[in-house]
């Protein structure tokens, strides 16, 4: 069965998860702001990268048993593209110099 919601080609599925990724960094951006990427600057951010992987693995492995608990293999996903992003932007310099809009 399926909604409106329900991509129906590969490039809507596509843009929906970047939605998605979009949504988890203004949430995370909210709560946290740029200073701690800033801070850690390119290394850090493939360091959490490489953490976030490490969850992952152990969220796999765990799924045949028990399964995640805290958070869920999809939210692992989202966060690591959110990572990769943000290491793009960072890299081109515009991670620095921009700012999200703020809600009105």
């Amino acid at each position: 069965m399926s909604s409106q919601n329900d991509p129906q080609t590969l490039d809507q599925a596509f843009a929906q998860v970047n939605d998605e990724i979009l949504e988890m960094f203004l949430k995370k951006h909210k709560d946290y702001g740029k200073g701690n990427i800033l801070s850690i600057e390119e290394l850090g951010i493939s360091m959490r990268i490489v953490e976030k992987a490490e969850r992952l693995k152990n969220l796999l492995i765990k799924q045949e048993g028990d399964g995640p608990v805290n958070e869920s293999i999809e939210e692992t996903w989202v966060d690591i593209a959110t990572y990769a992003v943000i290491a793009v932007l960072f890299r081109r310099g515009q991670f620095q110099k921009l700012d999200v809009v703020e809600e009105k």
